[in-house]
């Protein structure tokens, strides 16, 4: 095993538990994943960072997918204990392996940073959603601040190497919208105790555009 392949397995499942279990992060996610209905595609559900936040009354099914085995394994493990019947698989969202109009509901949180082309990713989510389903969406990005950005640009290339591919400059909001969206905005800010560079948050819902 490489050093980036023993790194990617053993390090950065314990550096993306411990950042993606925050306070604040978790009081967003109890925010925003609640409002997932009827059957739901969950985009980088590794960790089962959501799963407590489901309602179950709400679901008739769950699938999800991530490129992380260690993280699937804890995904896994956080859906039975939820009592989710859930199909859980290794993937990446480039090419989800679920048939067209297959979903409800598609749950994306704090993943679009680190996929490797943001508008198939979001190509492949439109695609996958039933006429008139909805993503929900919480994610980090691109600041609105043009000082905040420049440090962005400056930080981006070393935290990328450390932080699975992690995006600091990626639009949000913009990015959904032009992928075929209809955009819902419920909150952005920055986090209190997270560095502005890393901090700027953007949460909502979106409906294919025309459905």
């Amino acid at each position: 095993m490489g050093v980036r392949s023993w790194y990617d397995a053993h390090v950065l499942p314990r550096l993306i538990a411990k950042g993606c279990n925050s306070g604040e992060l978790t009081q967003l996610r109890n925010q925003v994943v609640p409002m997932a209905r009827g059957a739901v595609f969950e985009l980088g559900c590794g960790g089962g960072f959501n799963q407590q936040f489901y309602d179950p009354a709400q679901i008739t099914s769950f699938a999800g997918i991530d490129p992380n085995a260690s993280l699937l394994e804890a995904a896994r493990g956080s859906a039975k204990a939820s009592g989710l019947d859930a199909d859980i698989r290794a993937g990446v969202g480039e090419n989800i392996p679920f048939a067209d109009s297959a979903f409800d509901t598609v749950v994306c949180t704090y993943t679009l940073c680190s996929v490797d082309d943001q508008a198939q990713v979001l190509a492949e989510l439109r695609r996958v959603l039933k006429p008139g389903g909805r993503l929900i969406y919480l994610e980090h990005g691109r600041a609105p601040d043009a000082g905040v950005v420049r440090w962005q640009r400056r930080i981006e290339p070393v935290w990328k190497t450390i932080a699975g591919n992690c995006h600091l400059t990626r639009e949000i909001g913009a990015a959904i919208r032009a992928s075929g969206f209809e955009v819902e905005p419920v909150g952005q800010e920055y986090f209190a105790k997270a560095p502005r560079w890393a901090g700027w948050m953007e949460w909502g819902t979106a409906r294919r555009a025309g459905a």
